[in-house]
């Protein structure tokens, strides 16, 4: 009877010990960190979609059609 309470204790002890270690563990990838990556990624995109729309916009696409019109101008 008392190899058998002796049992008990240890088993009950080790689950004891196995679930605080599965609870206190911080295994795992993080879904924060991910999400901060990917909405920094967004926001990076952005902002070089929006400097390449304005750099293209305003610089080279009037001059661009310009020398197209320039080009295509037989009669003058």
């Amino acid at each position: 009877m008392k190899s058998l309470i002796c049992k008990l204790k240890n088993k009950s002890a080790t689950a004891v010990v196995r679930t605080r270690n599965t609870l206190s563990g911080n295994r795992g990838e993080g879904y924060i960190d991910t999400a901060i990556k990917i909405l920094l990624a967004v926001v990076i995109g952005a902002l070089l979609l929006a400097g390449l729309y304005a750099l293209f916009g305003e610089t080279v696409l009037p001059t661009l059609t310009q020398r197209i019109k320039e080009m295509f101008n037989y009669g003058g």
